[in-house]
């Protein structure tokens, strides 16, 4: 009868065997390979925060390379050969010079340092290869600090440091197939035996600002402020819910929510389309004038590779920043720094809540704070002339009335007025009637400048949130915001926020307008509303403790821990005694250690002695660089039969210290020994 055919797996079972199958596929490789698919899997991960920075092309191209190694691995097929790997090479220059125009410089390096460690792993063959590999993969670890210090990247690093001693350790592990967990559990000793060394050295060690600290100039700001606009950026804004600062008040309560203005960027100039900033010279110096008791708080702000410090309004004092930062302040109260700001930066300030600011005659106002272009919204200069003659030149009665036609006049606040084109202002008042914080904004200011009275806007944040768990405010860009100032005849500049009158809840309650969630944050929140919220909060309650005691741990910081440690007043010189006096300490203990060590042998080599000791009772005298297997064989010899357990316990040995998958451990080894009847 003809060989009836196998019934055809289910496809449950097809894909359950197919694990199943890899598994036994992995388990059979040679040890080089496995060794070599678990190094590669490292350097992906190495590689991985480099992703967002790297030329698309370095990206494809790593990958590529990375891939087309473990499956070389997999089928034990042989390298490519110098052609190959010179004709990449030489393509991945040509393309770092047409990305760059250079081949030097830390972009460039960088590009260039991650393609070698990718085409590195083609001439793979020897344990010199491997370890060419390892340093380059602990540089490439350390080049990823130059874009980001954050927790994430931080915990990512932490991760391949592990795995990269775990595959250093496992190439000191020459002989025979020792398990990856074994070299793991050796790595991770060797860390936390290293972990004291590294803590003396982070609050030791004296802060020095590092060789990437500059911010690069063709990094994109973070926080959405600019120091122009133009009617819609702002809006934009709303999309991103990044974290642009964190704020800490002093004292239990924090100030009303209608208060948290966070002034930025001032915009004085229109020129029918943008916005823009006067030039410094042109703002004059700052007056303020002011009621109340100020407000103090500390503000960590995230790197933006703009000049401008958030502050509430209004900051009166400079806050005292890091060495190489400097505050100045303009007549506008805009405070700026000497030069961007490409690291997390962390300052205090007091400001004051009710205050007008300014010169109070008309005399020592600029021109441009009621420059419009010719022929620019002529409905709303019409409305502003009607407007202006109901409140009979009275400021406040003319603002009064704009804000009063914003809550009654239909008008709408929204992320999706529509494009608005040339005639912002007339589109807004009079076609439109819907806008976001800036188009409100721009009608408002050019209304009033329309009826001759001085107007700017000022960007910036308003509200935020505060995080229960470490009870800091959080401002994101979503946050953004843009209100107005007018100039009153004895009075000076005081805010006018027209959102207000349109949106009350936007100012009062921390009403957003964001985006719909996506596919999975939206059915995370479906299951449970606060869900969401509860872990974005603890996650970013750690991120900030991280910044707050890591990234922001300052000399300043330095020196109040050596103040706790009891000097009265702590210098460098006294950092520099502490941390040696640390690391002389540390290394007295790891020379303890190793002495200790020294005086410790391999449990294997120790139990093969006793065994060699028993032999020689027995009147078998081995060499002591005997293998079991030999010492088994004259047992056998002199004894016969009546040694075949005690030479069946030495070729158990041997298997345990040799074979791939050994069926004995040496504790079952141990007892079988001291169970053994030995002959003679």
């Amino acid at each position: 009868m003809p060989a009836s055919k196998p019934w055809p797996l289910p496809p449950d079972a097809a894909v359950t065997a197919l694990p199943l199958r890899l598994r036994t596929r992995a388990a059979g490789l040679p040890r080089d390979a496995r060794d070599t698919l678990f190094l590669l899997a490292v350097i992906a991960v190495v590689l991985l925060p480099q992703l967002p920075t790297l030329p698309l092309w370095t990206s494809v191209l790593a990958g590529a390379v990375l891939v087309g190694r473990g499956l070389l691995a997999w089928r034990s097929a042989p390298l490519p050969g110098w052609r190959w790997r010179v004709g990449m090479l030489l393509l991945a220059l040509a393309a770092t010079w047409l990305s760059y125009r250079t081949l030097i410089g830390r972009e460039a390096g960088v590009t260039l340092v991650v393609v070698l460690l990718a085409l590195k792993t083609l001439e793979l063959r020897a344990r010199r290869d491997a370890f060419v590999v390892f340093f380059l993969s602990f540089f490439v670890m350390l080049t990823s600090f130059f874009q980001s210090q954050s927790l994430l990247t931080a915990a990512l690093m932490l991760l391949a440091l592990m795995g990269l001693l775990t595959a250093l350790v496992n190439a000191h592990m020459p002989v025979g197939r020792p398990p990856l967990a074994q070299s793991a559990r050796i790595a991770a000793f060797m860390t936390l035996a290293g972990a004291p060394v590294m803590l003396a050295l982070f609050l030791f060690f004296p802060r020095l600002a590092p060789l990437w600290g500059t911010p690069n100039e063709g990094m994109t700001g973070r926080s959405g402020l600019s120091a122009t606009m133009r009617v819609g950026t702002i809006a934009q804004l709303a999309l991103d819910d990044g974290i642009a600062a964190r704020v800490r008040f002093d004292g239990d309560a924090p100030p009303p929510r209608t208060a948290l203005y966070f002034r930025g960027p001032v915009l004085s100039r229109f020129d029918g389309v943008e916005w823009t900033s006067p030039e410094p010279w042109e703002r004059g110096l700052p007056q303020l004038r002011s009621r109340g008791e100020p407000v103090g708080y500390e503000i960590t702000l995230e790197p933006s590779n703009r000049p401008w410090l958030l502050a509430l309004d209004a900051m009166r004092t400079a806050p005292a920043l890091p060495d190489g930062l400097r505050a100045l302040q303009g007549g506008d109260l805009q405070w700026s720094t000497n030069r961007p700001i490409g690291d997390l930066l962390r300052y205090r300030g007091q400001s004051q809540l009710d205050f007008t600011s300014g010169p109070v005659r008309r005399a020592g106002l600029p021109g441009f704070y009621l420059a419009l272009p010719p022929g620019s919204n002529p409905r709303t200069a019409e409305l502003a002339r009607q407007l202006q003659a109901q409140a009979g030149g009275s400021t406040t009665a003319l603002v009064d009335a704009v804000l009063q036609r914003l809550r009654t006049g239909g008008y709408v606040y929204t992320l999706e007025p529509g494009v608005y084109g040339a005639q912002t202002a007339d589109e807004f008042w009079f076609d439109r009637k819907a806008g976001f914080c800036e188009h409100i904004a721009s009608s408002f200011v050019i209304l009033m400048r329309a009826a001759g009275v001085p107007a700017r806007i000022v960007t910036g944040f308003q509200g935020g949130e505060i995080n229960p768990v470490d009870g800091y405010w959080t401002l994101r860009n979503s946050d953004a915001h843009a209100w107005a100032e007018v100039w009153e005849e004895g009075k000076g500049w005081w805010r006018v926020d027209p959102t207000a009158a349109v949106s009350p809840g936007r100012v009062g309650q921390f009403q957003r307008l964001v985006p719909p969630p996506g596919f999975f944050a939206g059915a995370i929140g479906a299951m449970s509303p606060t869900l969401m919220q509860h872990a974005r909060a603890l996650w970013e309650a750690v991120n900030n403790a991280w910044n707050q005691r890591v990234l922001n741990y300052t000399q300043t910081r330095q020196l109040d821990l050596l103040k706790a440690l009891g000097m009265d007043s702590p210098s460098p010189a006294d950092l520099a005694r502490v941390l040696l006096m640390a690391l002389v300490a540390a290394s007295l203990g790891g020379a303890a250690w190793a002495w200790r060590e020294r005086r410790r042998s391999d449990p294997w080599l120790r139990l093969l002695a006793r065994a060699r000791t028993r032999l020689a009772r027995a009147g078998v005298s081995v060499p002591p660089d005997s293998p079991p297997r030999r010492m088994a064989e004259q047992l056998a010899a002199r004894f016969g039969e009546a040694a075949t357990p005690t030479r069946d316990w030495l070729l158990r040995l041997e298997a345990q210290r040799y074979a791939r998958d050994p069926a004995d451990d040496l504790a079952a080894l141990r007892r079988d020994f001291r169970r053994l009847r030995w002959p003679g």
